[in-house]
């Protein structure tokens, strides 16, 4: 009989659902829940997908952290091992492991729960569903609308090609349309009569791309056409518009890079006699990092791996392994691990990372975004990877969806469980490690006060903006 986890992780990856759409997923996650015998609240922070469930009273409060949400652009096809083109109509699947991410947490937390139970502790767990991490920022509105305010821990993790604890930071990220309006007319016979709005699409772009020698070096901006203006040359287009992404490392740095290139858009709408319209998408926070819960999920993690692939497994693993090039794949590698020699092997000889790879300490924001962000400014927050892909894999890939529903997947996602809930447990029995770890918190934010970054009128929404 199929574990129930392993049933609910299959249904999960069936669904494939995008960010603020996730009904079935979310129906599916807190009807388990419900039969675990959680209190399930839905529809929390004025998100349909958004829910959270209880159990147990007290403190400390520890909640773990669940993303179900699909990307677009992927062709959803299960343990194929070569590219097969989109179909049409079937464009989104799970090629960030969001659905391994929800079961995962789920795990621990009935873990964690049944711990309670048997040992008749005091103590609350919390299971956040949270909508929306690829767009949309779930997390951001749910802890603007303070749903992270009286929790004491949140521990959460990600699907990943090793098994370790995260450390450093991540970026902090702004998303924004800017929309053109011009004026049509004939681009030959009265091009004077017209105002581009592509053009001024165009020049924004030159502006930015040179104001990147006056960035940081951490910096990022990167942006998309969602709107072209139409297929006919020989028609000024009225109407063009830009998605663009801002980041940096810090929420005020990236506020103030955001300025700048806004001040850009509205050059180019002054060169151009456009009129410019922006709309604001969404925005997460930099990840606020805590070595003392760090070095927690270090020592479960320590304590719970197990080397238990089967050779049918490893065979599996090895045939998505050969997809990559393996030159490439040990030109990026975890940056912070302590014995890179024993990661080089393990890369180059095995199909997948089959032990605990030891990491640093690390101040480093590393590159990409992530709204646990906004949760580890309200909260002390700490999160691991585990392996649930071959090696070589990389995120927001066909061969992550291929993999989704494999054992090799779901034994990482029961892995993952298993880690957050015996850190859980380490904390609940040991107070003091809560108080460090919230001191550790209180420092590093030096007086710093959380703001959700995206303004208090936009209010969650499925992004599209033409």
């Amino acid at each position: 009989m199929m574990d129930k986890f392993k049933k609910l992780q299959d249904e999960l990856w069936s669904y494939a659902e995008t960010g603020m759409v996730e009904y079935k997923s979310c129906e599916a996650m807190t009807k388990f829940l419900e039969d675990e015998g959680f209190e399930v609240e839905k529809g929390i922070a004025n998100m349909p997908t958004a829910y959270v469930a209880s159990y147990g009273h007290g403190k400390p409060v520890i909640a773990f952290l669940a993303e179900y949400d699909a990307l677009f652009g992927m062709n959803q096809m299960a343990d194929v091992c070569e590219y097969h083109p989109i179909t049409s109509g079937e464009d989104t699947g799970h090629g960030c492991g969001h659905h391994l991410l929800g079961v995962g947490s789920i795990k621990a937390a009935c873990l964690f729960k049944d711990y309670l139970i048997k040992n008749h502790k005091e103590g609350t767990v919390l299971m956040v569903g949270c909508p929306a991490e690829e767009s949309g920022s779930g997390k951001a509105y749910l802890a603007r609308d303070g749903y992270f305010d009286n929790v004491d821990i949140a521990l959460t993790w990600h699907p990943d090609n090793y098994n370790q604890v995260c450390s450093g930071s991540n970026q902090s990220c702004i998303s924004v349309f800017f929309k053109f309006h011009g004026v049509s007319s004939h681009a030959a016979s009265t091009p004077y009569l017209g105002r581009s709005a592509l053009d001024a699409c165009e020049l924004m772009n030159v502006g930015v791309n040179y104001l990147r020698e006056h960035m940081e070096s951490s910096d990022r901006v990167h942006y998309a056409y969602t709107n072209v203006g139409g297929k006919a040359p020989n028609v000024v287009q009225s109407e063009a518009c830009l998605k663009y992404f801002v980041r940096s490392t810090t929420n005020p740095k990236c506020e103030a890079l955001y300025e700048r290139v806004v001040n850009v858009a509205k050059g180019a709408a002054l060169m151009t006699d456009t009129k410019l319209e922006i709309y604001f998408d969404e925005a997460l926070s930099n990840v606020i990092p805590n070595f003392v819960l760090k070095d927690v999920l270090a020592d479960s993690f320590r304590k719970i791996y197990q080397n238990n692939y089967t050779d049918e497994e490893l065979e599996y693993a090895s045939k998505f392994k050969n997809t990559y090039n393996i030159d490439d794949v040990l030109n990026d590698l975890p940056a912070n691990a302590v014995d890179k020699d024993k990661l080089i092997e393990n890369v180059k000889y095995r199909p997948i990372n089959d032990y605990f790879v030891e990491t640093n300490h690390s101040e480093v924001c590393n590159m990409g975004s992530t709204d646990v962000g906004d949760v580890s400014w309200v909260v002390p927050c700490a999160q691991i990877n585990t392996a649930c892909y071959a090696i070589g894999a990389g995120a927001h890939t066909w061969q992550w969806v291929a993999q989704g529903k494999s054992m090799i997947a779901y034994k990482g996602a029961m892995l993952a469980g298993e880690v957050l809930c015996d850190s859980a447990i380490t904390l609940l029995n040991d107070p003091e490690l809560i108080k460090k770890a919230k001191e550790e918190f209180v420092k590093r934010l030096d007086g710093q006060k959380y703001k959700c970054m995206i303004p208090d009128d936009v209010k969650p929404h499925v992004s599209s903006f033409e």
